[in-house]
């Protein structure tokens, strides 16, 4: 039986040598990546995806950084790389958000997203804004939003050194904060659109 108090780091590093080891990695973390897929892609894509995840990191768990006692930022870099691939997917997600009543998205926590704003109010204008992002932004902004992970650990996912991290969510929440306004009133999206993008 594996012993579920030793952290991520052991258990990954054990599974070298005994790969049910890494069953409890699976055990673990499952539930905050399909969450965090489902959010981003809906619930069919994080089907698919979340299976992947998982199977990405058993291959690869020789580069995972022993530095890291957790493997959860690991893991979110893996599921965000494979979003990459469904784009598509993910934005006509947001989109859909977007167009929910604002009572059925107030769940969401958009308040990670624009600080103190009226979440319940502001929530499906916040998702449409969102899904016009780049790439970069929209996905350091959702990790930290939409999961317990840290600057840092945002940071260890993407692959990316944490200034990169903090200004990409720094220009991100601006753009929020214009497009929507300090009232939360919404602005003339014709006249200052945010085309998406994939560079970030």
């Amino acid at each position: 039986m594996v012993d579920d108090r030793r952290e991520d780091a052991e258990l990954i590093a054990a599974s070298l040598t005994d790969p049910a080891q890494f069953e409890l990695i699976f055990e673990r973390h499952y539930g905050a990546i399909h969450r965090y897929l489902t959010r981003r892609g809906g619930w069919e894509l994080a089907e698919d995806l979340t299976q992947g995840v998982f199977l990405a990191g058993f291959a690869g768990r020789r580069r995972f950084r022993p530095s890291e006692a957790s493997a959860a930022p690991w893991l979110f870099g893996i599921a965000t790389n494979l979003l990459r691939r469904h784009a598509r997917t993910e934005l006509r997600r947001l989109r859909a958000y977007a167009r929910l009543p604002a009572r059925e998205v107030a769940s969401f926590d958009v308040n990670a997203m624009v600080d103190r704003l009226d979440a319940a109010a502001l929530a499906p204008r916040a998702f449409d804004i969102v899904s016009r992002l780049p790439e970069g932004e929209r996905s350091a902004l959702l990790l930290v939003a939409w999961t317990d992970l840290t600057y840092e650990q945002a940071a260890v996912a993407l692959n990316v050194p944490v200034g990169t991290i903090r200004s990409r969510i720094h220009r991100a929440r601006g753009k929020l904060r214009e497009l929507l306004g300090a009232n939360g009133q919404d602005r003339d999206m014709n006249a200052r659109a945010v085309e998406p993008t994939n560079d970030g």
